[in-house]
């Protein structure tokens, strides 16, 4: 059986090849924005870093901390050094860069280093990225054989997981190459009869009868299983395994189901591919329609394209915006669609892990395996509530209703209301609830196991909400829990974090983030309201953010939050776009943004319109040619 592995090998590549063309262009809006970035960077940008950063970062050895600035200075809107700037961007910020020992630029220095990140976008080049090509993920292979062979998906159970997202994994090692031909045995184990008994229904449907010439039943199986027309070459591949099969004294019927093992191996199977090869004089091509079909049933159901997709594909109008717009919003109407949170929005608001999270069993008891669920439910119910309704995305942070269960609702103090393990919509009349930020799946994601945390609220508030990037603790900086147990034993989390934050190193990121954090702690580390902590001290939860605003407790916290609309809805798209093309977005993809961002504004941030933009977008439907000579 090494035919499989030389079907991997021979097809790979190929696929790896093949991208696509023209391009919407914004050049002409943003050639004046263009040239006033360059200059910008000419003239301030330039010397900033020639003066602060290139003492320690250049091209010489030793280089601090592997950062080098020299070939960002020559080419700053390359792609490969969008990251380098964002990072140099939030330490400047963060008053962490410099060292103290080294000269210090002034604020006003430092506020223009942080906002010529508003301008780079304008040096890169209009590039909608390459196609990544990835392998399915466990959760879309398992959807995928239960589409095409009606088995459970959990017939992959087997495969280990995997985080989805940027970066997508895309390579197959021999042992997972052992794993999936392992589940294909299975798969055929249970949709083929056993030697000897008459076929079975799906058997004769996938195979015809006795005398169908194999070419024609490699052709019907292929299109399925590719989720496009497979080329002669690939049909040559197929037959030959066959032929193999035919060699080795194998019957017709036995020889079909190697076949079929051939394709449930193939990587045009296990893999996400952008499609035949293509020329473009720009090296930019559109998507072709069967590919974009993948795409957008793979980021909306985690599973192959349906007939009415594929049917568009072959019409090759599946790409227009009215048909494309017309098919987000059925695919969104369907039950299918509970794969976008499963596999974007629980990674997005980071209540993935919450079934394997740690808590104390002393402290918090009723975590079972049953509240967990009920959390997890909890916000994904919410999440799909918005979808399906086309709220506003400042629903996620000021919504007045939930979802919960009898489990749940003790944690809300609503037992006496809400009784059964049925989840359902509950309207809230405390304003400190409401949103994901008075949900006790988030708060238990933010927390430790025996204790709340100001500073992991506050990060994930800063990140997940607002995209804010904030730098990682430097080294040798003592964690809260290894301060001296003794001195601290009756202070409150709040007094020891002001503690942790005397420490000049730690001050000015934690400056920003502690005070969200401490509006978060009348909620313990699972999300239980409470008016003192475990020492019977009353629990402060004032604070005051950079700016002025100040608040007294999650309710007034949240009216700050909600009010910075702009950042919540550019911070969900751009995540989401990320997901979607599953890699980091660059350069020009914020020009992308920036422009979808004027169209959700107009409407009011709604939902629907924001994954319609993501889905419609130039980075979703175009890539950039990978020529031979760009592969590693």
């Amino acid at each position: 059986m090494a035919a499989p592995v030389d079907i991997r090998r021979a097809l790979l590549m190929p696929a790896l090849l093949c991208l696509l063309a023209p391009a919407c262009s914004l050049a002409a809006e943003t050639d004046p924005l263009k040239a006033d970035a360059q200059a910008y960077f000419k003239s301030r940008v330039t010397p900033f870093v020639t003066t602060y950063c290139l003492p320690c970062h250049q091209n010489r050895r030793p280089t601090q901390a592997g950062v080098n600035f020299s070939p960002a200075l020559n080419s700053p809107g390359h792609a490969a050094f969008t990251d380098q700037w964002k990072k140099a961007a939030a330490r400047i910020k963060a008053h962490d860069m410099p060292p103290k020992n080294a000269p210090q630029p002034s604020d006003a220095d430092r506020l223009m280093f942080v906002d010529w990140m508003t301008k780079l976008k304008y040096l890169s080049q209009q590039d909608p990225g390459p196609f990544v090509i990835r392998r399915l993920t466990k959760t879309e292979f398992g959807n995928t054989l239960r589409d095409l062979f009606g088995v459970e998906p959990s017939i992959v159970d087997t495969l280990p997981d995997e985080v989805s997202g940027e970066g997508y994994l895309n390579s197959l090692s021999p042992l997972q190459l052992e794993q999936y031909l392992k589940i294909a045995d299975k798969v055929l184990g249970q949709i083929i009869a056993p030697a000897g008994s008459a076929p079975t229904r799906l058997q004769r449907k996938l195979f015809g009868a006795q005398a169908v010439n194999p070419r024609q039943v490699a052709r019907s199986l292929a299109s399925k299983a590719y989720r496009r027309p497979p080329t002669e070459a690939e049909l040559d591949v197929l037959v030959a395994a066959y032929n193999l099969g035919r060699q080795n004294k194998l019957a017709h019927s036995q020889s079909l189901h190697l076949m079929l093992k051939a394709v449930l191996v193939s990587p045009q199977f296990l893999f996400i591919t952008p499609g035949a090869e293509a020329a473009s004089s720009t090296g930019i091509v559109p998507l072709e329609d069967y590919q974009l079909a993948s795409r957008l049933s793979y980021l909306l159901w985690a599973t192959m394209p349906d007939d009415e997709l594929m049917a568009l594909a072959a019409k090759g109008t599946l790409h227009e915006p009215a048909i494309l717009k017309a098919q987000v919003k059925r695919l969104l109407a369907d039950r299918r669609s509970r794969a976008l949170f499963d596999g974007f929005g629980a990674q997005w608001l980071s209540v993935g892990g919450l079934e394997r999270q740690v808590f104390d069993p002393t402290l918090f008891p009723q975590m079972t395996a049953q509240l967990r669920q009920a959390m997890y439910n909890e916000v994904r119910l919410f999440f799909e509530s918005i979808v399906r309704e086309n709220k506003s995305v400042l629903s996620f942070v000021d919504g007045d209703y939930t979802y919960l269960n009898a489990s749940l609702a003790s944690i809300y103090g609503l037992e006496k209301t809400v009784k059964g393990p049925a989840m359902r919509k509950v309207a809230l009349t405390d304003s400190n609830r409401g949103g994901v930020l008075g949900m006790p799946g988030i708060l238990a994601a933010t927390s430790f196991p025996n204790r709340t945390s100001p500073v992991k609220r506050g990060i994930w508030v800063l990140e997940q909400l607002l995209g804010e990037h904030v730098p990682a603790a430097p080294p040798n900086v003592p964690a809260l829990d290894e301060q001296d147990q003794k001195s601290v034993a009756n202070l409150t989390v709040r007094q020891r974090t002001e503690l942790h934050r005397t420490n000049p190193v730690c001050a000015n990121c934690h400056k920003i983030l502690d005070p969200i954090g401490f509006g978060l702690e009348n909620f313990d580390a699972i999300g239980q309201w409470r008016e003192k902590d475990r020492n019977g001290t009353p629990i402060d939860a004032t604070g005051e953010l950079p700016g002025g605003k100040r608040f007294s407790g999650p309710k007034d916290l949240k009216t700050i939050i909600a009010g910075r609309s702009d950042a919540l809805a550019r911070n969900l798209v751009e995540k989401l776009m990320a997901y979607a093309l599953g890699r980091r977005l660059e350069g020009y993809d914020e020009i992308v943004v920036d422009n979808l961002m004027q169209e959700i504004a107009k409407d009011g941030y709604r939902m629907q319109t924001l994954i319609e933009g993501v889905i419609t977008s130039y980075p979703f439907t175009h890539r950039r040619i990978v020529r031979k000579e760009d592969l590693p």
